[in-house]
């Protein structure tokens, strides 16, 4: 993506699976802090190291949800191993996370290695009620065979 004179590019990264208010909330927080908004969907590999766990919707689809709404203006898959590389692909001259990332060391990695390149963090509010992790959850337990003991 190339940068316009006087144009503040914002980046917006998340593995946005199971796509929730949370992940809406930090969408638009961002297209208000930026002139155009860059949605990073992680990739399937790269979600699968960091958390742990492959994401439950294919990276294509991903893509496709993210970049179907109206305040996003690009959606990118994200399959660089780490933000440097990610800002030096799509440049951005600030990146958004949820502020459960604040104080943290991955916080403070991402900060010293943004700052080493004149980019701001900028972190809004974890939407606390909901996440992926807690969808995922509910969704095994709704998933799990119903146990009847009756004393015989």
């Amino acid at each position: 993506m190339s940068q316009r004179e006087g144009t503040r590019i914002g980046y917006a990264p998340g593995v946005y699976d199971l796509f929730h208010v949370g992940h809406l909330n930090i969408l638009k927080h961002a297209r208000e802090h930026c002139d155009v908004l860059v949605a990073g969907v992680v990739s399937d590999q790269n979600a699968l190291a960091v958390k742990g766990r492959a994401p439950v919707i294919p990276l294509a689809e991903r893509i496709e949800i993210v970049r179907s709404l109206t305040i996003v203006d690009e959606a990118v898959a994200e399959t660089w191993p780490d933000k440097l590389s990610t800002w030096r692909h799509v440049g951005f001259d600030v990146i958004f996370k949820g502020d459960d990332w604040r104080g943290t060391p991955k916080g403070d990695r991402l900060e010293r290695d943004m700052a080493s390149v004149g980019v701001e963090v900028h972190y809004f509010p974890y939407t606390v009620h909901t996440s992926s992790t807690l969808l995922r959850a509910a969704l095994n337990v709704l998933e799990s065979p119903v146990r009847t003991d009756a004393a015989v």
